[in-house]
C-alpha cells in the first residue's frame, strides 16, 4: 500500500473526514482493555439520535435479532462493542459530510450508493456467514471513504480530476495529483480508525477478487464485489439497470441465488435500503443515468439570472416578459419564503423584490439573505411605492443595493440592472482570480508532493525507500507505544544475490529485485508497509502484530518468493530469502533496537543454511 503522500501530515492538518466527539470518545473507551458494556451503553445514551438508530439497527432484519431489543445495554450486548463503535463512527461521518465544496463530487449519489452497499453486504453475509452482518454493514458503508476524503481535503483539485477522468482513468489521475488513489486512502483511513485486518484485506482484494481461493478473506472479498454491483444497480435508473442486470444475475449464481430467489433478494435489499435511508437521513430516490460522452457546452447566453419576487401576478407577468425580452433569464416567486427556497436551490445573480408582501415582506427577505452566506453577494433591488428618506434608509440598512419606485419604469429598471451587472461582473472577476490563485497553489502543492514522493520512493522497485522506512517506523513505534500495541519488523535479504550480478550482470540483478519486490508487496497484508533499504535488503513494518504473528507473515513471504520464480532471466539457482523478525510491545525495545535485533536474527540465519526465518530473542 502506497503511503508516500504522508498520511500523518494530512491527518495533522485536519483536512480529512473525522468522526464526531462522541464517536471519538467511544473509540478511545474501547482502546482500554478493561472497557465494559455498561460504560459504552452510558456513552451512547448521551446522544438520543445515536440511541434511536442503534436500537433500530439491532431490531432490523439485517441483524436478525430473535427478540425485540428495547435498551441500549441489550443492543450493545447483542451487536458487540466493536460493532457499536463502528456504527457510531459511520453515523458521525455521514452527519458531518452530507455535502461539501467539491463541485464535481455528487454527495447524494455517494451516500446513497454507500448505504446500498452496506445493506447489500449485510444481507449477503447473513446468508453466507463470513463476518457478522453488523460488521459487514459498517465496512460496506465506509468502503469508498477515500473518495470522500479526497473531495474533503482537496475539493478544487479533486473536482478537476473528476471532470477529466473517464472510468478507471480516475485512479491514475488521483495518483498523479495526490500520490495516492481513493482505494488506497480508504484502507489507510479504516486502518487508522481501528478496523479489523480481515475486513481491510478483503476490501483490498474486492476490486479483483480471486476466483479459485476458498479462504475466509477471499470469500468476503467476493461478497464485497457482489455487494458493490448490487449497490450500483440500486442507484441506477431504469435504462441503466437493463445494462447492469445480466452481469448481476450471473454473479448471483456464484452466491447460490437462483433467478426466482434473486428477484426477491434484490427487492428485499431495495426495501431495506429505503428504510435505512429514512432512518439516517440519506436520500434513496437519487438515480444515476447511463454514462454517455459529455455533450458540447451550450452557448453562453447574455444577461443575468434574475429572480423576480412580487405577490401581484399581473406585475410579475409584465416584468418577466419585458426582462426576458431584454436578454435576461427570469424566475418568479410570489412571496419571501418561496424566494428564500429558490435562492438556496438555484443561486440567481440578482433579485428584484417588492417591499409589501405576506407572509414575509421584502425587507425581512433582504435581512435574512444578508445574514446567510448564500445571500451576501446577491445583488438586491427593491421595488417600492415610497420615496420617504426614513423608509429608504431603513431599506438600505436591511441590505438592498438599489431601489426603483412604483409604478415601475422599464427604462429605469433596466438602467439599474445594468449598473448592478457591472458590479456582478467585478465580483465574478475577483472570484475567478481567487480560484486561479487557489488552483496555482494546489498545482504547487501537487508538484511539491511529487518531489516528496520521488524523495521517498525507490526508483527500481517503486517501494518506499530507506528514508521513508525509518521515518515511518519511528511514527508507527510512537503510535504503538501510545496505545500499548505490538509492533514487529521483518528484515529480508535475498540469498546469494551477489552471484547473480557477477554471473548474469546487473540487468539480471535488477530484474530479480523488481520481481521479488512485486511478490513482497502482493504477499504482505493491507496494514503492512514493505520498503527497500538498499541493495538486496528489504524491510517490512507490521503494525499491531506481535512477534509470533510476524513470524507467520515472514514464513508466508519466504514461501511465496521461493515458489514464484521469475521466467526471465534464467537463473542457475532459485531465488530464496532469509528473514529476521523482531517484535516489541509499548516502549521496549525502541525502534532502533528493533531493527538491530531483526538484523542479528537475519545474520544468524545466513551464518547457517539461509532460506529460513527466525524470531529474535529479546
Amino acid at each position: 500500500m502506497n503511503t508516500e503522500f504522508s498520511f500523518h501530515e494530512l491527518k495533522a492538518a485536519e483536512r480529512l473526514p473525522t468522526p464526531s466527539g462522541l464517536a471519538l470518545a467511544i473509540m478511545q473507551l474501547l482502546q482500554k482493555k478493561d472497557a465494559t458494556v455498561l460504560e459504552l451503553a452510558d456513552l451512547v445514551k448521551g446522544d438520543p439520535a445515536l440511541t434511536a438508530r442503534i436500537l433500530s439497527f439491532a431490531n432490523s432484519a439485517a441483524f436478525g435479532a430473535r427478540r425485540p431489543v428495547a435498551t441500549v445495554h441489550d443492543a450493545v450486548l447483542m451487536m458487540g462493542m466493536n460493532s457499536v463503535r463502528n456504527f457510531a463512527l459511520s453515523l458521525s461521518l455521514i452527519n458531518n459530510h452530507r455535502d461539501g465544496h467539491c463541485t464535481g463530487f455528487d454527495y447524494p449519489i455517494y451516500w446513497a450508493q454507500a448505504l446500498a452497499m452496506a445493506v447489500a453486504i449485510a444481507a449477503i453475509t447473513a446468508r453466507e456467514r463470513t463476518v457478522a452482518p453488523e460488521e459487514a454493514f459498517t465496512i460496506g458503508l465506509l468502503s469508498d471513504i477515500g473518495r470522500l476524503a479526497l473531495a474533503t481535503a482537496w475539493p478544487e483539485t479533486y473536482g478537476d480530476c473528476l471532470q477529466k477522468s473517464q472510468g478507471d482513468d480516475l485512479l491514475r489521475l488521483e495518483r498523479e495529483c495526490f500520490a495516492v488513489d481513493h482505494k488506497e486512502l480508504s484502507l489507510i483511513l479504516l486502518l487508522d480508525w481501528g478496523f479489523p485486518g480481515i475486513l481491510l484485506d478483503a476490501l483490498n482484494l474486492s476490486a479483483e477478487p480471486p476466483s479459485g481461493e476458498i479462504s475466509r478473506v477471499s470469500r468476503l472479498a467476493r461478497q464485497l464485489a457482489f455487494a458493490r454491483q448490487i449497490a450500483h444497480y440500486c442507484i441506477a435508473d431504469d435504462q441503466y439497470r437493463t445494462t447492469l442486470l445480466p452481469d448481476l444475475q450471473q454473479q448471483a449464481e456464484n452466491h447460490s441465488l437462483e433467478r426466482d430467489f434473486f428477484d426477491k433478494f434484490i427487492d428485499d435489499i431495495s426495501r431495506e435500503w429505503q428504510i435505512w435511508g429514512k432512518l439516517i437521513e440519506i436520500k434513496t430516490d437519487v438515480r444515476l443515468a447511463f454514462p454517455t460522452p459529455p455533450d458540447e457546452q451550450p452557448e453562453t447566453l447574455l444577461g443575468l439570472d434574475l429572480l423576480l419576487v412580487d405577490d401581484d401576478p399581473m406585475m410579475v407577468a409584465r416584468l418577466s416578459k419585458q426582462l426576458t425580452a431584454a436578454g435576461h433569464r427570469v424566475a418568479a416567486c410570489s412571496d419571501g419564503e418561496a424566494a428564500l427556497k429558490h435562492v438556496v436551490e438555484h443561486k440567481p445573480q440578482m433579485m428584484i423584490t417588492d417591499w409589501r408582501m405576506k407572509p414575509m415582506d421584502g425587507l425581512s427577505l433582504c435581512k435574512t439573505l444578508r445574514e446567510a452566506d448564500i445571500g451576501k453577494n446577491l445583488y438586491l433591488i427593491m421595488l417600492t411605492a415610497t420615496e420617504s428618506e426614513d423608509a429608504l434608509v431603513k431599506a438600505f440598512a436591511a441590505g438592498i443595493d438599489d431601489y426603483v419606485t412604483k409604478p415601475v419604469s422599464l427604462r429605469v429598471l433596466l438602467a439599474r440592472i445594468r449598473a448592478g451587472q457591472r458590479i456582478i461582473m467585478l465580483q465574478q472577476e475577483v472570484e475567478k482570480e481567487k480560484t486561479d490563485i487557489q488552483r496555482y497553489t494546489a498545482e504547487l502543492t501537487v508538484a511539491n508532493r511529487r518531489l516528496e514522493m520521488m524523495a521517498n520512493t525507490d526508483i527500481l522497485t517503486s517501494l518506499p525507500n530507506r528514508r521513508y522506512a525509518l521515518t515511518r517506523l519511528e511514527q508507527e513505534w510512537e503510535s504503538a507505544q501510545r496505545y500499548n500495541r505490538p509492533l514487529s519488523v521483518l528484515m529480508l535479504d535475498l540469498d546469494h544475490f551477489k552471484s547473480i550480478n557477477d554471473t548474469l550482470g546487473h540487468d539480471a540483478g535488477d530484474a530479480v529485485l523488481t520481481h521479488s519486490a512485486k511478490i513482497l508487496k502482493a504477499t504482505v497484508r493491507a496494514s503492512d508497509i514493505a520498503c527497500r533499504l538498499g541493495g538486496e535488503e528489504f524491510l517490512v513494518i507490521a503494525p499491531n502484530t506481535d512477534g509470533t504473528a510476524a513470524l507467520l507473515l515472514a514464513e508466508r513471504i519466504r514461501g511465496a518468493i521461493q515458489t514464484q520464480q521469475p521466467r526471465d532471466p534464467a537463473l542457475t539457482k532459485p531465488i530464496t530469502v532469509s528473514i529476521g523478525v523482531a517484535g516489541s510491545v509499548g516502549d521496549k525495545p525502541g525502534w532502533k533496537t528493533l531493527i538491530k535485533l531483526a538484523d542479528q536474527a537475519l545474520y544468524q540465519i545466513k551464518a547457517r543454511s539461509r532460506n529460513a526465518v527466525q524470531l529474535a530473542s529479546l
